[in-house]
């Protein structure tokens, strides 16, 4: 998962807000936040408070917003993505202190923390330890954190990004056993794999929704007639499948959850071998494809493949949803990644470095989704 800071970095741009003369646009990586006029320029160091941040008294009573609706939360604590006259506002600038450096996390210092949201009761159970040698780390930064990450003309594939919780089922090889009460198949949230940890195929797990998807799929008996069938290319290691569960939200895609023949399911990655210290691959763009055919799961819808520009990725991040074919709802964003899978360890923004090992691969959320809680919609989770 991607690492939670409030660095200290330099803003890249000030720019004049579209409709009000009193405020400017602090230009942060890719993010803007909105700040009173001439409070800044570009260049000056601040430490940049991102979406998600639960700000304590201290840091509300300074930034005079205690109580402010501006913020979410019961007690109007948490940083939100927001409209100020028109223009979209993510995250909040706060000012340098002295002896604070550039590249620096001050977050403890200030005493804000991210939001950890409850978790709800259909996706809690019972765990087992089973370590990071059977579970995937697993994140999707934000492409506005690493602006020309992806250069103009590089050949990618976007897909769409399903508001729902991120599901892992791992199927090892014949024979091995994660733990004695999680056996071969190995099923976890984003949340607890990151920790190492699996839901334990128990009887008082029997309506974990994550190990409902497992059983409907039948994940085992596919992937083992799929290493049967294409022995030559579909050796006998772990496989692990990564998608999205849907239908568990404001945003549907016409899915009910509470009943197993409707469960909505899509893959976005398929990962084969060991996860701990990257001893395996994720699919490439092809070959994820195929695997899902060979496998008869279906994929994130794919919405376009070819030469990256920032005005095709836009084009693409909002709209309508693609999933059911019937545009139901708003589309949450899309992933962009190479077609052919590479790495890179620059860092950009704040010194933040790629995450999950350095692979490329980014999403970009619209911002009618990001403003939607103000409508009443669910928050994004760490389960997603």
């Amino acid at each position: 998962m991607s690492a939670y800071a409030v660095p200290v970095l330099r803003l890249t741009a000030v720019e004049p807000h579209p409709n009000a003369d009193r405020l400017d646009l602090a230009v942060v990586g890719d993010y803007r936040c909105v700040v009173a006029k001439g409070v800044y320029k570009a260049g000056d160091l601040v430490a940049y408070v991102p979406e998600a941040s639960v700000l304590p008294e201290s840091v509300l009573a300074r930034l005079g917003m205690v109580g402010s609706t501006l913020l979410a939360g019961k007690e109007n604590n948490r940083v939100k993505a927001v409209r100020l006259r028109g223009a979209l506002s993510q995250g909040i600038c706060y000012a340098v202190e002295p002896g604070w450096t550039e590249g620096s996390d001050v977050a403890a210092l200030l005493g804000i923390t991210k939001w950890e949201p409850p978790i709800p009761t259909h996706m809690a159970g019972e765990l087992a330890n089973v370590g990071t040698e059977y579970t995937v780390r697993y994140d999707v930064d934000n492409v506005k954190w690493f602006p020309g990450a992806i250069p103009d003309g590089e050949m990618v594939v976007m897909t769409e990004k399903i508001h729902g919780t991120w599901t892992q089922i791992g199927v090892l090889p014949p024979g091995e056993s994660a733990h004695a009460e999680v056996g071969d198949v190995v099923v976890s949230s984003k949340g607890y794999a990151d920790k190492g940890l699996a839901f334990k195929d128990c009887p008082t797990n029997a309506g974990n929704l994550y190990l409902r998807v497992a059983r409907h799929l039948r994940l085992r008996e596919r992937v083992r007639e799929a290493q049967v069938a294409f022995a030559g290319v579909f050796p006998a290691l772990p496989v692990y499948v990564l998608g999205e569960t849907f239908g568990v939200q404001d945003l549907k895609y016409g899915a009910d959850p509470s009943k197993d023949a409707t469960l909505g399911f899509r893959v976005f990655d398929i990962y084969v071998g060991v996860p701990q210290h990257g001893r395996g691959h994720y699919l490439s763009d092809r070959a994820l494809d195929e695997t899902c055919l060979d496998l008869g799961l279906e994929r994130v819808p794919v919405l376009y493949r070819g030469p990256f520009s920032k005005e095709v990725m836009l084009a693409h991040t909002s709209g309508k949803e693609a999933v059911t074919g019937r545009g139901l709802h708003m589309r949450e964003g899309v992933v962009v990644k190479p077609i052919v899978e590479r790495f890179d360890f620059t860092s950009y923004a704040g010194g933040r470095a790629f995450p999950c090992n350095g692979r490329v691969q980014f999403k970009s959320v619209s911002a009618d989704y990001d403003l939607r809680k103000a409508r009443g919609g669910d928050e994004p989770t760490e389960f997603q």
